[in-house]
């Protein structure tokens, strides 16, 4: 087996696990396929995807390493994240909506970008990138080419894991059409994003 076969099969375990841990991501989709519908939460998810392989991208250049020896770089990318996330979050608290539609000052096409901005702007992801792909690229191997392919692993199991959660979401259709649901299930989620917009930016590393 060759060096690059056997970090592979180190890595889709790894990456697997950290996939399958609850978090921003995951309550993003979540929420998104209860109150705007599969094909909507699908398009976030594959804007959060498409937002690990910017990191994946950033790390492969080398640029991940200033992210990680800047505290300049760091503190203004993780401070835009916390405003972007209080920005949903509030937007979330204060929603009045009785049924599916996005809200009026949403647009109906942006659930992409806004899955993609959700991973682009938290500088933990890019730390994190830094700190855990160099740990499966072997020896002697082309380090920006291995790093883009662990990240497009890790997106794909990410693409994975949001395609099971929204076949699984699909039976409680009904139930999540109630208004009520919309509201608390907006209210919960307005709720999630504010605490993880405290946690980054009270972080300090």
């Amino acid at each position: 087996m060759t060096p690059l076969a056997s970090s592979l099969l180190a890595f889709i375990p790894a990456a697997s696990l950290l996939t399958l841990t609850p978090g921003l991501d995951t309550a993003l989709v979540l929420r998104t396929a209860a109150a705007e519908g599969t094909r909507r939460a699908m398009a976030a998810g594959i804007g959060i995807c498409l937002g690990c392989l910017a990191w994946g991208a950033v790390v492969a250049l080398g640029l991940g390493m200033l992210l990680k020896a800047s505290l300049l770089a760091y503190t203004i990318l993780k401070y835009a994240g916390a405003a972007y996330l209080v920005w949903m979050g509030v937007q979330l608290l204060f929603s009045r909506r009785e049924r599916f539609d996005a809200p009026p000052h949403a647009r109906r096409d942006n659930w992409l970008a806004r899955g993609f901005l959700t991973n682009a702007l938290n500088p933990k992801v890019g730390v994190f990138y830094v700190s855990f792909l160099p740990l499966f690229v072997p020896a002697g191997s082309n380090v920006a080419a291995v790093t883009l392919l662990l990240a497009a692993i890790h997106a794909s199991l990410g693409l994975i894991w949001f395609a099971i959660l929204l076949a699984a979401i699909r039976p409680l259709a009904r139930a999540l059409e109630r208004p009520r649901m919309i509201r608390a299930l907006d209210r919960a989620t307005g709720t999630i994003f504010l605490l993880f917009a405290a946690r980054l930016a009270l972080s300090r590393d």
